[in-house]
């Protein structure tokens, strides 16, 4: 009876587990819409950026998003550090501390030039 109550009062119905339990409410996967992008960055800024790699011939949809996600995430990592200097912009600083502070770019530690050169123009596009 309560449960004919339950479906019939418009309010969602939790599923009953093996051992009666009701289950967790889970997020789920957004659904894909066709023709919707999940990225941000312009396509065609993200495959310059590949092609202007000389070993790399074909890059697949996969490769172009998961770069754009790292892009996303370093850029996120450096606006931290931008932010703990009370600023809005992002220099070059923040990129470097970034590098720095983070494990996961530590492959990056000393692939950039020194400080008082500027970056290489493949690095300028996303700009």
């Amino acid at each position: 009876m309560a449960a004919a109550a339950a479906a019939g009062s418009g309010t969602p119905r939790e599923e009953e587990g093996p051992a009666g339990e009701a289950a967790a409410s889970q997020p789920q996967a957004p659904t894909s819409v066709p023709g919707a992008r999940l990225s941000r960055l312009p396509l065609a800024r993200v495959k310059a950026l590949v092609k202007a790699d000389p070993d790399v011939t074909l890059a697949g949809q996969e490769a172009i998003f998961i770069l754009e996600l790292f892009v996303e995430t370093i850029a996120k990592d450096a606006y931290c550090c931008a932010q703990q200097g009370k600023r809005k912009t992002l220099q070059r600083r923040d990129l470097d501390n970034a590098i720095e502070a983070v494990d996961e770019f530590a492959f990056l530690e000393g692939e950039f030039p020194l400080s008082g050169q500027s970056f290489p123009p493949v690095f300028c596009m996303l700009i």
